[in-house]
């Protein structure tokens, strides 16, 4: 609570800098509102899950969406953030007109990486929850009949992770080659090994039973990904549009 009434702080610090510092219509004033209503969104959701008693022992079906949302929430708020930050720098503005086909890949790669995230924190959920001692225990957990659902859900998502992260991997080599932007090229790059990275550190959590320490590495690894791909979306998306119709013509 201490560092989310900081954290909160600082997103209004950042609004009244944009605004002091950059004209009325710039990216920057916008995404740090965004960022803004996002931190009181997140805000929201965490105090919901106190007063709906959506803690501790609870595992129930509220507390898994709950979860999920709040954590699809976080990485809103990290990309408002991160664009903040971005624009900040002299960054472009995004422009999506004439842009269809990457737009819409864009979008559906974000969707799909807040899908991984929040598979992701419920499958946490689960292994807190339900503990196992050994890994054949856990494996036994997730298929015997009857189980948690929390349990039963633990299975897809490492299936989800693998097909969702390498979905992620080709579409951005695909546009590192198809745009020649050296920046995307550098966040699709990052993207890519960063998202190796962290199937390593998800697999060596699932053979050490999910510790603490290797969940919070392997959620920090999430949100490298989910930034390398926020970076890698602003560069495609601000690249001039003769540049992009080669790729236009793949992603549709």
């Amino acid at each position: 609570r201490v560092t989310s009434s900081l954290a909160g702080l600082l997103s209004i610090g950042v609004l009244i800098g944009a605004r002091r510092a950059f004209v009325s219509g710039s990216p920057v004033r916008r995404a740090a509102a965004v960022g803004l209503a996002l931190m009181l969104l997140e805000g929201a959701i965490g105090a919901l899950l106190v007063k709906r008693g959506l803690v501790a022992k609870n595992a129930s079906e509220a507390r898994a969406f709950v979860v999920g949302l709040h954590l699809c929430n976080t990485f809103l708020l990290l990309g408002a953030q991160v664009l903040t930050y971005h624009f900040a720098r002299g960054g472009a503005a995004l422009s999506l007109r004439g842009r269809v086909g990457l737009s819409g890949l864009m979008f559906g790669l974000l969707a799909l990486a807040l899908l991984l995230g929040a598979t992701g924190a419920i499958t946490a959920l689960g292994d807190t929850l339900f503990p196992a001692t050994s890994l054949r225990e856990g494996f036994a957990q997730d298929m015997a009949e009857g189980a948690h659902f929390l349990v039963q859900l633990r299975v897809y998502h490492p299936a989800i992770a693998v097909l969702g992260g390498a979905l992620l991997v080709y579409f951005a080599q695909s546009l590192r080659a198809s745009t020649g932007s050296p920046e995307v090229a550098r966040w699709a790059w990052l993207l890519t090994g960063v998202y190796l990275a962290q199937v390593a550190v998800g697999s060596l959590n699932l053979w050490l039973l999910a510790p603490a320490p290797i969940q919070i590495t392997h959620l920090l690894l999430a949100d490298l990904v989910w930034i390398a791909l926020v970076m890698m979306a602003a560069h495609a998306l601000a690249a001039p549009v003769v540049a992009q119709v080669s790729l236009e013509r793949a992603a549709s």
